[in-house]
């Protein structure tokens, strides 16, 4: 039944695409074993060929696919989407990952890749450009539609690349693979889904306050609330420097509204920032005594960790679709400031509708997180769920519930927004990398018998599985 609607679908693609797949599409090779991987992805209706970067031990290609705008509607028209594949061999598994946000055209192994030795297709979300319909309706950004995106890539090479699949992402990218999932549940064999907020009840965040009343130690956490509240005591010196600075860089503040929305927006999350990316080790590198450090001083520590260009328009730009996201199906979470005086704090953390230009229309669907927390809890099927310790973004994960399956939700001691399976406590490492070759279809008869001498079946490559968290500085899964 499967293969005649991958086929059917096939058909109707191939029929939609025809006039826009270009000439890189037009031959359609048999998909043979002896025929060559690229001339099999290239067959592919609605495929085409970017380019293609040699790796060794690899074929690397980025690839443009033809997804309808409206995939309940998708006759009313189509944007390309930009993917790549990162090719092993046909007779491995093959990890579907994207990050939520861009695609890297620079090949990359995620972990899960690592761990099973296999293939790997990334996706680029909709509407981050370049993957952008034109012009875009933004009604058609939502989890179900870039659900359907996967479920389109996946039907259209599941055909060459017919071992198992799992499906994984960090931060957003985690999310987006649990809402693949809770969408499309027969389409994975397995989900790795790293660090990724769960935020329930938009209004509800009282988690995050507690998670920042504990986190670390007493000396770091009284260090950075210091040059905090100390950057909105001196705001009027800081905010001239401010300006210099964007004068200088040419940078505008239309969508926040304002210098001085910006300039609270950078300094409020500080703290978060800190603690998303950097570990207790770093506190060293704060000011100690934030009231006697210089204006120099201040404004140094918090351009490292927030980055002041993040507010600007021009920092927002490439974010769009994150914050409309974020402020109409995802949420956003708010904390409060209680070592910093009132009268010092003008607008607090402001909502994803302050940093989306007002020309686009938005509105909040709380169901949307509750549908699929309510989904995982009840029906989670070979999915884990690996957190970070001193990450603020795992105050709010995911659960499992009674109706859970060979589901599990790890967290990694002492690490941050790049917790991963490695991070792990040993016999939780073992144990979760066991599940995930087991998933895939590639456990060694001996982890199978003894999860506990599960490893990664592919060697470390130091270029390839470069994966250390990549710094968004803006508040931002």
């Amino acid at each position: 039944m499967r293969k005649a609607l991958r086929w059917l679908l096939a058909l109707t693609v191939l029929i939609g695409t025809l006039s826009t797949a270009g000439a890189a599409t037009a031959a359609e090779p048999e998909a043979t074993g002896t025929t060559d991987i690229k001339e099999r992805l290239l067959s592919v209706p609605g495929m085409s060929l970017v380019e293609e970067k040699p790796y060794t031990g690899y074929r690397f290609f980025v690839l443009n696919y033809t997804q309808p705008v409206d995939h309940r509607r998708p006759s009313k028209g189509t944007f390309q989407q930009r993917i790549t594949v990162l090719h092993k061999d046909t007779a491995r598994p093959t990890v579907f990952y994207t990050s939520g946000y861009s695609v890297s055209t620079t090949p990359r192994r995620s972990e899960p890749t690592q761990i099973v030795d296999g293939n790997q297709v990334s996706m680029e979300y909709r509407f981050f450009t370049p993957s952008r319909p034109d012009p875009a309706d933004w009604s058609k950004l939502d989890i179900w539609q870039a659900a359907s995106d996967q479920h389109r890539i996946f039907t259209a090479l599941k055909d060459i690349y017919s071992e198992n699949w799992i499906s994984t992402g960090g931060s957003k990218g985690g999310m987006t693979a649990t809402y693949y999932e809770r969408f499309y549940p027969r389409d994975m064999d397995g989900v790795v889904a790293y660090v990724a907020p769960n935020d329930v009840v938009d209004k509800e965040d009282s988690a995050y306050d507690r998670f920042f009343a504990g986190v670390g130690t007493k000396e770091c956490r009284d260090r950075l609330n210091g040059v905090q509240r100390e950057a909105l005591v001196r705001r009027e010196p800081l905010e001239k420097k401010y300006q210099a600075y964007a004068a200088e860089n040419g940078y505008t503040f239309d969508t926040i509204g304002s210098l001085d929305r910006a300039y609270e927006a950078v300094v409020l999350d500080y703290v978060w920032g800190f603690w998303q990316y950097s570990t207790l080790a770093d506190c060293e590198q704060i000011p100690a005594d934030a009231k006697n450090a210089t204006d120099e001083e201040i404004w140094e520590s918090v351009d490292t960790v927030s980055g002041f260009s993040f507010y600007t328009d021009q920092g927002l730009s490439p974010y769009t679709p994150y914050y409309y996201q974020a402020g109409t199906q995802l949420g956003a979470p708010t904390i409060h400031f209680p070592h910093i005086e009132k009268s010092h704090v003008r607008y607090g953390y402001q909502p994803p509708r302050n940093f989306v230009p007002r020309s686009i229309d938005m509105e909040f669907q709380p169901r949307a997180m509750r549908d699929v927390d309510t989904w995982v809890r009840g029906n989670a099927r070979h999915m884990l769920f690996v957190y970070g310790e001193n990450d603020p973004w795992g105050s709010e994960p995911f659960r499992l519930g009674k109706g859970a399956r060979d589901s599990y939700v790890f967290t990694a001691p002492g690490m941050n927004h790049g917790a991963n399976v490695a991070g792990l406590v040993a016999q939780e490492k073992a144990f979760a990398t066991a599940r995930i070759l087991d998933w895939a279809g590639v456990a060694p008869s001996a982890v199978r018998e003894n999860p506990a001498a599960a490893k990664p079946l592919a060697t470390f490559d130091a270029k390839l599985d470069k994966r250390g968290v990549e710094r968004q500085r803006t508040l931002r899964p």
